[in-house]
This record gives structure tokens, C-alpha cells and sequence, in this order.
């Protein structure tokens, strides 16, 4: 029976915002780790997730690579529990990361052996519709109703404008031998005609997945892209053929019929040595370029595209000799995720890696092997603690509905129970409003109401609530209101 006490919660917990002023150009966002072998596969793996969770970390990127997970075809694919899938890894991270706060996103990717003919897992299955069923199942496993926990966002496939992870990004490769008169003479000019066809390509990847993780969980959010930060455009003979990622978003703004949530990206420095605000080249995207890409997304998609930086890091010295010191890595990392939290359209934060090891060729971590901290790890923490929630956008005289992610209540209470929820709203330090109320945990992990408020244009608000499941385990969440 419910103890209507004990689910009410007890005491309001107060956050101190920063001025309104202040807010405006800052961004609530999830703060996370991409490090499988530290996740996955480490025998420390449960206390680097600890460790994580710790340094402010309420998201973890992990891979579900189709090639690996079902290496032989599946007697029934659709069910997880076929003994052709190797599952039980992924099963282990998505329970512990949700009992340390935390969020998993999943990035599909790499196909197999026995549904490409035999290639490589960067070619494209024969039959898409195999990818749509792997997809499915995945979902399926992880809505919140399997027994398996929750996921709530996936991206498809990994850096597809690199031709390391997906084949071919061009076609019809033609060398042309012309005859022109150049100061009276007559020279052979070669020039090379060649298609684009990677955006294309992968466009069918993607609406394959995408059908296949929205059938098994509607509230999923999926992003696209996973792009790399870099690519040439053009076929060079002996090297791998790349698309710059705002090459490859033009081309597949052209496809018709695709639907995403967001666009993942890799906006890494072009050399491992060099500052998170290195100037590049258009259609390239780093840091410093990002804001182009957004406008152009926004241009080409016909409305705001939100940004999941899904990837970044910098390696160290002397584990990686042409990284950075520590000291310099613990610079970039405050500079990089500062640059993120003033970029209204990036709504994810994903650090590669946490922890330095020997299953690992980044040594990007935050950590050294041993586990002691970088320097890196202090600012790094600092940051991604005042960053953690959500941000909304609304008009004067509105309030949008609030959601925030519960992961935590989410391993003791199944979607679908009520979860109690005491929030707070303040506009700058000035406290407007309290209120309790009572919410069904929803299958993407996240709680929703509707603060009782009417908002004033040009003011930022922070909303602050404690929320609980009626066994006493509780989480407090963060989000920020900014009318316009």
C-alpha cells in the first residue's frame, strides 16, 4: 500500500540561480562520458561508473555495434534473446548506469558479415530491412517494460561522412583527358569527375533504424549525423575518401521523408595539439565553426536543428606523444565545455573517454589508468554539475511544460508509477513559486508538469525539483525557462 507521507516529499530543496542576466546565454544540458571499455568491459568497470557519476556525468554514449552484437544471423532477430545475440554487456551497463543517475544513449552501428554478402561492417546490408528489425529489438529490450531498463536516445551509425565506417561516399569516378592551348600550346588537362553518394547512402540507414527504434519505443528521441568534424569532398587517389559535415548535411537535407530529433556531432580539433577555438575551414566543423553549421542546418531542414555534441576530447602526454599536457587538457576541457553551454542550439555534451586504459588507443580521459584524477577532472566536474538539466524557450505569458529525466527512480519504479515531485521556480535569486504534484514516470526516463506560473518577456527562470517514487529514493533535477 502506499505511505502517502512518505511519498510527499519532505522538504523543498533550494537552488541559488545566477542572475537572469547572467542565465540568458547559458544552456542546461546533459553532461556525459563515451568510454565503452571503461563502462563495458573494465573489471572496475561499476566504480568508474560511480566515478563518473561523480564528476557530473548524468549520460553515458556507449555503441550497440550490430556486426558484434549478432556476429552469426539471428534465428528469430526480433527477439533479444536469441542466443546468436550477445546482449549481456549492454544489459549490465543500461541497470548500472540508471543506479548512478545516469542516462544511456545508444549509437547503432557497423553491419555484419552475413547481411552485407560477406564485406566488411562498413558497407550497407543487402536488406535494410534487417537493420529495421536489429533496431526494433533494441528498443523494444530497453522501453521500460522488458525487464531490460531504459533507454531513451539513440544516434544511427558512427562519423558516415568517413568511408572508414561507411562505403562508398562516392561513385562514378571518372578521369576526363582534355586538350586546351596554353600560351599557344597545346596541354592534356585531366580532370576528375565523380557523384557524391555518402549522404544517400547512409539517408537509408538511417530512416531503417529510425522505423525500426521509434516501433519499438515511441518516445525515443534519435539523432542523425555522428559526423566527423572534417572531410575533403573529393576522391584522392590512395587516401579515404571523406564529406566535410556541412557538405554531407547539404546533400541530405535533399532526401525527403527523414525525421530526427537532433544532429550528433564530432567537433574535434583537426590536430591533436591544437585549442578548441582553432579556426578551420567551412564546410568543416569544429568548435569555432559550429554556429555556421547551425545556421545552415537550420536553413536546410526549415527550423532549428538542436546539436548533440555526441564526441569530444584531448588526448595527453606521454600516453599519446602529439597530445597535450595535462595542464593544457584541463584548460581545453573548461574552454570546450563553455563554448557548448553558450551555444543555445547545443542541448549534449559527451566527453571521449573517462578513464585512460589499455583497451583504449585515446588516452583522453579524465582520469589516469590508476584512477587518479587528471587535472582535468576538477573544472571538468565543476562545469558539467552547474550545466546538468534541460532548457525550454518560450513566448511571454506562456509556460511550457517541464520535463526532466529521473534515470535514478526509473531502477526502483517502473514506468508508468507515480512519481511525487516538489518543484521551485525562481526568476534570477528572486523566488516566484512551489507547488507538489504527482506525475507518471514516462518510458524515455523523464517526469513532466507544468509549472503554475505566467512568464514575463526577457526574464530567465530556474525551476528546481525534487522528485521521488513511493520506496523513498529520490533525485533532484534542474531546468532552465528563457522568454523571449
Amino acid at each position: 500500500m502506499q505511505n502517502s507521507a512518505r511519498f510527499a516529499l519532505v522538504a523543498l530543496v533550494v537552488l541559488v540561480a545566477i542572475p537572469a542576466g547572467a542565465a540568458r546565454a547559458a544552456t542546461r544540458m546533459p553532461i556525459g562520458f563515451f568510454d565503452d571499455p571503461s563502462f563495458r568491459w573494465s573489471d572496475v568497470r561499476q566504480q568508474n561508473l560511480q566515478d563518473a557519476s561523480s564528476a557530473g556525468a548524468t549520460v553515458i554514449h556507449t555503441t550497440a555495434n550490430w556486426a558484434t552484437i549478432a556476429p552469426t544471423r539471428p534465428a528469430t532477430p526480433a527477439d533479444g534473446s536469441d542466443p546468436a545475440y550477445h546482449l549481456s554487456d549492454l544489459d549490465e551497463l543500461v541497470a548500472s548506469a540508471a543506479l548512478n543517475h545516469m542516462r544511456v544513449m545508444i549509437n547503432i552501428t557497423g553491419t555484419p558479415k552475413w547481411a552485407n554478402g560477406g564485406k566488411s561492417a562498413n558497407h550497407l546490408p543487402k536488406k535494410l530491412s534487417d537493420l529495421t528489425t536489429f533496431s526494433r529489438m533494441l528498443a523494444a529490450r530497453y522501453n521500460g517494460y522488458s525487464g531490460h531498463g531504459t533507454v531513451g536516445l539513440y544516434s544511427v551509425w558512427n562519423e558516415p561522412n568517413l568511408e572508414l565506417f561507411l562505403t562508398p561516399q562516392f561513385s562514378s569516378i571518372k578521369t576526363v583527358t582534355t586538350v586546351k592551348k596554353v600560351k599557344g600550346k597545346k596541354v592534356k588537362v585531366k580532370k576528375q569527375t565523380f557523384k557524391i553518394v555518402g549522404p544517400a547512402n547512409y539517408a537509408k540507414l538511417f530512416k531503417a533504424a529510425y522505423t525500426g527504434i521509434k516501433s519499438g519505443n515511441r518516445a525515443a528521441q534519435v539523432a542523425i549525423g555522428e559526423t566527423s568534424a572534417r572531410g575533403r569532398d573529393k576522391p584522392i587517389k590512395g587516401t579515404s575518401d571523406t564529406i566535410a559535415p556541412g557538405t554531407f548535411a547539404k546533400y541530405l537535407a535533399k532526401v525527403k521523408g527523414l525525421k530526427f530529433d537532433a544532429w550528433a556531432h564530432h567537433p574535434y580539433p583537426t590536430r591533436l595539439d591544437l585549442p578548441p577555438t582553432q579556426k578551420v575551414r567551412y564546410p568543416n566543423v569544429t568548435l569555432s565553426t559550429l554556429p555556421r553549421f547551425e545556421k545552415d542546418l537550420k536553413a536546410e531542414f526549415h527550423r532549428t536543428v538542436p546539436i548533440w555534441i555526441t564526441e569530444y576530447g584531448h588526448e595527453t602526454k606521454p600516453g599519446e606523444p602529439h597530445g597535450v599536457t595535462l595542464a593544457k587538457q584541463a584548460a581545453y576541457a573548461k574552454q570546450a565545455l563553455t563554448i557548448a553551454r553558450n551555444d543555445q542550439d547545443v542541448q549534449m555534451f559527451i566527453w571521449f573517454t573517462f578513464r585512460d586504459s589499455s583497451g583504449n588507443p585515446w588516452q583522453s580521459g579524465i582520469e589516469q589508468p590508476s584512477g587518479v584524477h587528471k587535472p582535468s577532472f576538477a573544472p571538468f566536474s565543476a562545469l558539467a554539475h552547474a550545466i546538468d538539466g534541460t532548457t525550454y524557450s518560450t513566448r511571454a505569458g506562456r509556460t511550457p511544460v517541464v520535463s526532466m529525466f529521473v534515470p535514478y527512480l526509473n531502477y526502483y519504479a517502473a514506468v508508468g508509477s507515480g512519481i511525487g515531485v516538489t518543484y521551485r521556480v525562481y526568476d534570477g535569486k528572486t523566488f516566484v513559486t512551489s507547488a507538489q504534484v504527482n506525475v507518471p514516470l514516462k518510458s524515455d526516463q523523464s517526469i513532466s508538469f507544468t509549472p503554475d506560473f505566467k512568464t514575463v518577456k526577457g526574464h530567465t527562470y530556474t525551476v528546481t525539483a525534487t522528485a521521488n517514487e513511493q520506496n523513498g529514493h529520490s533525485e533532484v533535477r534542474s531546468a532552465t525557462i528563457r522568454v523571449t
